[in-house]
């Protein structure tokens, strides 16, 4: 299965807290809800699209806990993303969950990065992380995230826990895909390609 990151981020690199101002409060974080302003039929229609991919979500524990108090209370019908969230299985990189009620759910305990490569190794599509961002910074550190997925706002929040904010490693990508929507919202698909390339400016050579 290929391992997909997808991250909703202010311009200033922030993930926490996207879809309300309390969604997320840790560390006293009061500045959410970044990210509803700019939700139009565009993005709802490609986050669909990206979730049709999905054989199961690779999640935290942080993550899973919230999503798992939160999707199966959304009965609406025509909500074009509960029905595959609530049977997608779950796989929760934890080392003090006890309880996975939010099922099919499975726990991988120990070593993150060796339960997830397993998991890469099995045939599928996609294994996807939403939310997650410490998760998906060490496997994307770690060599093991395959695609990367952005959903950028056009909104500076100045303070917030960041994505990415310390690799282990430099990761090389790809754009791949790209689009922006009528409210300002890029979409941006990456693959990763390894280490980052690095060189030297020489300066500019006259032909």
């Amino acid at each position: 299965m290929k391992i997909t990151l997808t991250q909703f981020v202010t311009m200033d690199g922030v993930c926490q807290g996207p879809g309300s101002p309390t969604e997320d409060t840790s560390d006293g974080f009061t500045r959410g809800g970044w990210l509803v302003p700019h939700i139009d039929a565009q993005f709802v229609e490609q986050a669909s699209d990206w979730l049709d991919l999905a054989d199961g979500l690779l999640l935290g524990r942080r993550t899973y806990e919230a999503f798992a108090r939160d999707w199966p209370q959304i009965t609406d019908p025509d909500d074009p993303f509960t029905e595959r969230m609530n049977s997608l299985s779950k796989y929760v990189v934890s080392s003090t969950l006890t309880d996975a009620t939010w099922r099919p759910a499975t726990v991988l305990r120990g070593d993150p990065a060796g339960a997830v490569a397993a998991l890469k190794a099995q045939p599928g599509r996609e294994l996807q992380i939403h939310g997650s961002a410490r998760l998906g910074g060490a496997l994307l550190s770690a060599g093991l995230v395959d695609t990367l997925r952005l959903v950028v706002a056009p909104a500076v929040i100045g303070t917030g826990r960041r994505l990415l904010t310390h690799p282990a490693d430099t990761v090389g990508l790809r754009l791949a895909r790209h689009d922006v929507t009528a409210t300002g919202l890029l979409l941006l698909e990456y693959e990763t390609t390894g280490t980052a390339p690095v060189g030297t400016y020489e300066g500019v050579t006259a032909v």
